[in-house]
């Protein structure tokens, strides 16, 4: 489809990226219902991979199969669907551009109990390009003690996969020793964690929804003295959506933990109001029976499409 006034403005607030890379965040902002408008939906599945196959599939045991949800992402209309090396490679040779791929290149479980989380490097750029992904996910975490060398392992797949004209969905979860699990979420930790991802190089952001909690003590002085609101969902999110570049980089939102049709849609309503240019929702999608995700995945769409 040609290009609407809306994705060419977005594209060029990557001047530096080639064509080839540019070409492959168009096809995301391109596929879909709401494909056009500069905002996205995106199908994520690593939580079999996350969080193990019982918490993530028993809900709604249709999603033991990677087939399943390739056909979810593509039926409710969604941008992209993003999913581990096993998954991708289970459905990619089945289903030829159908819908925009992104193979997440990082991934961890729940076994083991640390304080300084890291996740594996699980699949390559080469990986990417065999299936013919339109781009590369990967997560970090801000406040780990090992975030530096995920920062530094991200440096190096992200220059591969400009390389191959791929750009990065970049996960940006803080969490570690250092942070409470209230600050996982605190606004000023959200917005810190989209900032890092912008300078990182991240042309899709994403982080996970952010409360009325300032985590950081000189951070709170700098909220107080200059006044930024944090008491509305939409006040919170604008500062996030300012915080990478003055909102010059896709931010989207997690769906998060599972919660009812309506507490979920209220708060998508929320991240529209404030600026976020989409969702990124996995188990409050793919846990509920396949007509009712798709209806929920159509509803989350409109709440974007009508937001101004």
């Amino acid at each position: 489809m040609a290009h609407t006034e809306r994705v060419r403005q977005i594209l060029s607030w990557y001047p530096s990226d080639n064509p080839g890379t540019l070409t492959n965040l168009a096809r995301l902002m391109n596929t879909g219902t709401l494909a056009g408008t500069g905002k996205m939906v995106i199908l994520p599945v690593d939580q079999g991979f996350e969080h193990g196959p019982a918490r993530s599939f028993a809900p709604n045991p249709a999603g033991y199969d990677p087939d399943y949800h390739f056909q979810l992402a593509v039926d409710s209309g969604c941008n992209a669907y993003a999913a581990p090396l096993g998954f991708l490679d289970a459905v990619a040779g089945k289903y030829l551009g159908e819908i925009p791929l992104i193979l997440k290149l990082n991934n961890s479980d729940t076994l083991a109990k640390v304080d300084q989380p890291i996740s594996a490097v699980t699949g390559s750029v080469k990986d990417a390009v065999r299936m013919g992904c339109a781009a590369i996910g990967y997560t970090i975490y801000p406040g780990s003690g090992a975030r530096n060398r995920m920062y530094e392992d991200l440096r190096e797949l992200i220059r591969e996969a400009k390389d191959h004209g791929l750009p990065t969905v970049l996960w940006a979860y803080p969490r570690g020793a250092g942070l409470s699990k209230e600050g996982e979420q605190a606004v000023d930790v959200c917005a810190y964690a989209a900032q890092i991802s912008a300078q990182l190089g991240a042309h899709v952001i994403k982080v996970k929804p952010p409360r009325d909690h300032v985590e950081q003590a000189e951070a709170k002085k700098v909220f107080e003295k200059y006044g930024i609101p944090t008491r509305s969902m939409e006040e919170r999110v604008r500062h996030v959506v300012q915080s990478a570049f003055n909102g010059k980089r896709i931010v989207i939102f997690s769906g998060g933990e599972a919660k009812d049709t309506p507490a979920l849609l209220e708060e998508v309503r929320g991240l529209a109001a404030g600026g976020a240019f989409g969702s990124i929702m996995g188990r409050n999608a793919f846990q509920r029976p396949k007509a009712e995700s798709i209806q929920l995945l159509k509803d989350v769409m409109k709440a974007f499409a009508d937001a101004k």
